[in-house]
C-alpha cells in the first residue's frame, strides 16, 4: 500500500477526531471482520454493528479505526488506537476508495469469464512481470471480499495492475468494477454456471456484461469474436476501444492453423495485416484463445508483439488444469480438477478428440454445482456429448453427475459405465483398464478434495 497520513485521512473523510493521534503513516487498510488484521499501521473501517475486540487492535498498533459507532463506545479504544468517527461508514468506505484509486494512472486489467480467466490473468502477468512490476490477484482467489485488499496492494512502485473477477451473484463484478476501476476489460467466454446466483443464463449473460459498465470511460474492452453469448453483451453504451480476439475473420487477433505441439498449441496469429507464429504451452484450443485475449491486453499496454510472443511461450501451464502426467502401468493422467462446469468439460472433451485417437478413453466426471434449477438439463447434455464419442470406460461420481451416466446411456454410449457415489475404491477398479494405450481424464469440482486426491493416487511416483 502506498502510505497514507492519517491527518491526511480524517481529512478526506471529513471525520472526528475521537481519540488517540494524527501524527502517523497508515501502511495498510482492510474491512474489520471480513479481512484479517496482521499488520502494524493498519487503518480499518468498522461497522456500527461490528464487535470489536479493542485488545487485539491496540496490540497491533498504531492502528487507525474509522467508524459510524456511537461516540460511547469508540472512546473505549486504548491508548496505541486512533479512532476517527464518520457519519457514514458506507459512504467514508467508497470515497477512500475511490481517493486511493485514484492516486494510480497504471492499466488495470480485469477478467471474467466462465473458463480461462485464471488462465489470461497469469499469462498476462506473466508477460509483464519480465520488466515490470504488476499487481494480480492470487490464483483464482477472486471472491468480491478480496478486491479491497487486492487494491491496496497497488503503491508508487507498481506498473500494472490484473485482477479476475469473482461472480456468484448479479452484482459482483459491479461491485469488484468500482473498487478497481478498470482500463481494460476481458470476457474470455460465456457459457453457463452459477445460474443459482443469476436465475438463468440470460442473467448470468447480464452479470458478466456488468465488466462493460465498470470499465472507465475511455477504457479498452477485449472481447471473444467466436462465442455466441458474448454476441448478447449490450454494447449501445459503451463509448470506449473494442477488441476482438478469436478464430472468426473479423477478429483483430486472429489464430489460423492451430496444431497440436509439443506440451502446446502452435499457431499463426494475425494482427495488423501481418502474420507471426507463435506457441502457447498448454493443450486446447481454448488455450489458444486465452492467449489471444493476454496478447491483445500486453499489446494494448504498449508491448511489441513479437515481444510478447517470445515470452508468452515460456508461461508455464496452471497446475490442475488439463494437467498431463504419466500414470500408472504406463498410462496418461489428465487431471482437470481445477473447476467444472460444462464449458470447461467441452473443452477437456475436444482436446480427447484430437489426442485419444486409437486410444482407451476413460472419463471420470464429478458433479456439476451451481447449475441452480437447470442442473439436470447440462448433466443430460454432457451425457449426450459423452455418448457420441468413441469412450472405453464412464465414471460418474455424485448424484447430480448419475445424469451423466443416465443420458449417456439412454443415448446408446458403448462406453463400460460406471455410477458411484464416492472415489473410495474407485482405483482399484480402473487398475485393470490401466495402460500404455489408456488416457484418464478426471474432471471434477475444485471443492473435492476427495477427486484431486484420486488424480494424485493415479499419477506415477
Amino acid at each position: 500500500m502506498q502510505p497514507l497520513q492519517v491527518k491526511d485521512v480524517c481529512k478526506l473523510l471529513q471525520g472526528e477526531l475521537v481519540c488517540g493521534s494524527e501524527n502517523w503513516v497508515i501502511k495498510d487498510a482492510i474491512y474489520y471482520n471480513r479481512h484479517d488484521l496482521t499488520k502494524q499501521h493498519t487503518l480499518m473501517f468498522v461497522s456500527r454493528i461490528d464487535t470489536v475486540n479493542w485488545s487485539e487492535v491496540n496490540s497491533k498498533g498504531p492502528s487507525l479505526v474509522i467508524s459510524d459507532k456511537p461516540s460511547s463506545e469508540l472512546k473505549k479504544a486504548l491508548s496505541n488506537t486512533t479512532v476517527i468517527k464518520v457519519e457514514s461508514l458506507v459512504q467514508s468506505y467508497w470515497k477512500f476508495i475511490k481517493y486511493y484509486r485514484g492516486l494510480f494512472t497504471i492499466p488495470v486489467v480485469t477478467i471474467t469469464g466462465t473458463c480461462g480467466k485464471t488462465t489470461t490473468k497469469d499469462m498476462i502477468n506473466h508477460m509483464l512481470s519480465k520488466d515490470r512490476n504488476v499487481q494480480a490477484s492470487v490464483s483464482s482467489k477472486n471472491e468480491p471480499r478480496r478486491s479491497f485488499p487486492y487494491l491496496m496492494g497497488i503503491d508508487d512502485k507498481t506498473e500494472a495492475a490484473v485482477f479476475e473477477h469473482g461472480l456468484g451473484n448479479t452484482g459482483n463484478i459491479k461491485h469488484q468494477c468500482m473498487i478497481y476501476q478498470p482500463t481494460i476489460g476481458i470476457i474470455t467466454t460465456i457459457g453457463v454456471h452459477h445460474l443459482d446466483g443469476c436465475k438463468n443464463l440470460k442473467g448470468y449473460i447480464c452479470a458478466k456484461a456488468e465488466i462493460v459498465e465498470g470499465l472507465k470511460e475511455d477504457g479498452t474492452l477485449i472481447l471473444n469474436a467466436d462465442d455466441v453469448n458474448t454476441r448478447k453483451v449490450p454494447l449501445d453504451s459503451f463509448k470506449g476501444k473494442i477488441i476482438y480476439f478469436g478464430v472468426d475473420l473479423r477478429s483483430d487477433f486472429r489464430a489460423s492453423h492451430i496444431k497440436f505441439a509439443n506440451n502446446g498449441m502452435d499457431f499463426l496469429l494475425h494482427f495488423n495485416n501481418t502474420t507471426y507464429e507463435a506457441f502457447i504451452p498448454g493443450y486446447g484450443e481454448h488455450q489458444v484463445s486465452n492467449a489471444l485475449a493476454a496478447l491483445a491486453a500486453v499489446n494494448e499496454m504498449g508491448m511489441d508483439i513479437k515481444e510478447a510472443i517470445s515470452r508468452l511461450a515460456t508461461y508455464k501451464n496452471m497446475a490442475r488444469h488439463l494437467e498431463f502426467s504419466n500414470g500408472i502401468n504406463g498410462s496418461t493422467i489428465i487431471d482437470d480438477t481445477w473447476t467444472n462446469n460444462p464449458t470447461s468439460i467441452k473443452a477437456a472433451l475436444k482436446v480427447l478428440d484430437s489426442i485419444g485417437k486409437d486410444k482407451n478413453i476413460i472419463l471420470v466426471l464429478g458433479d456439476i454445482n451451481r447449475l441452480g434449477n437447470f442442473e439436470k438439463k447440462y448433466h443430460c447434455e454432457i451425457g449426450s456429448m459423452v455418448a457420441k464419442r468413441n469412450i472405453h470406460t464412464l465414471i460418474t461420481i455424485g448424484s447430480k453427475a448419475e445424469e451423466i451416466a443416465r443420458q449417456a446411456i439412454r443415448d446408446g454410449s458403448e462406453a463400460t459405465i460406471h455410477i458411484v457415489k464416492e472415489v473410495k475404491g474407485l482405483k482399484e477398479r480402473l487398475d485393470p483398464v490401466l495402460n500404455r494405450n489408456a488416457i484418464v481424464l478426471i474432471k471434477g469440482p475444485m471443492s473435492s478434495r476427495a477427486m484431486i486426491g484420486f488424480a494424485n493416487s493415479l499419477k506415477a511416483n
